[in-house]
């Protein structure tokens, strides 16, 4: 299988899994409901969010900031699709291309959420689960949905000590962001070609400092 087959195949399942479990979760669970995978430590928990990956948000900027993100992830996109074509083109590692495919599709599955979920969703509350293509239309605009997240993984629980500078008394909660399968293969790549894939940057600083000299 080429590496142009191999890298389309990993980023588009990668988007089933990602989209099959976001639907899953709109349309069979209530707006802050929790199905636990682990006792208290691992939980299905859906939510959802308005902004950036792990629930970062630019609400002070209104409907023009949530409009300005979703242009970003369309341009953040195009750009890595062609950066990663030019690698295919270039033939450099599978490892390296492979990773890069992983965070296209990661900002891919969180682009269509922002696109189209606000168009064919019916709203969820706490209270009422959504549909899919309801009768009476979605609850937002093309372009103005919701990113689903769901993965919360509390594993550390407790109480800030007497002494500690910052929040002292108050609860302990790490890991506390809720984040989607999308948003998982973004970090992943992106630790993943920063650690094992050390050597492609290297190779571009050394072209760089021949071609200097």
């Amino acid at each position: 299988m080429s590496l142009l087959k191999k890298s389309v195949l990993l980023a588009t399942l990668i988007l089933i899994a990602d989209q099959a479990l976001k639907i899953w979760v709109k349309t069979h669970m209530a707006l802050g409901e929790s199905i636990s995978l682990a006792g208290d430590r691992a939980f299905i928990h859906f939510t959802e969010n308005p902004g950036m990956a792990f629930g970062i948000e630019f609400d002070f900027l209104g409907s023009a900031g949530k409009l300005l993100l979703t242009l970003f992830r369309v341009v953040f996109i195009g750009i890595l699709v062609w950066f990663t074509w030019k690698q295919i083109r270039r033939k450099a590692s599978a490892g390296f291309v492979l990773g890069l495919s992983a965070m296209c599709a990661g900002a891919m599955g969180n682009l269509i959420d922002c696109l189209f979920y606000g168009a064919i969703f019916s709203v969820s509350t706490y209270t009422q689960v959504a549909q899919l293509l309801p009768s009476g239309g979605g609850y937002e605009a093309v372009g103005f949905g919701r990113v689903v997240d769901m993965f919360y993984f509390p594993v550390i629980q407790g109480t800030y000590p007497s002494w500690f500078p910052f929040s002292a008394g108050e609860r302990l909660i790490f890991f506390r962001p809720i984040f989607n399968l999308a948003d998982a293969a973004i970090t992943c790549s992106v630790f993943y070609l920063l650690i094992f894939q050390r050597s492609f940057f290297s190779k571009d600083e050394k072209k760089e400092d021949q071609q200097g000299a």
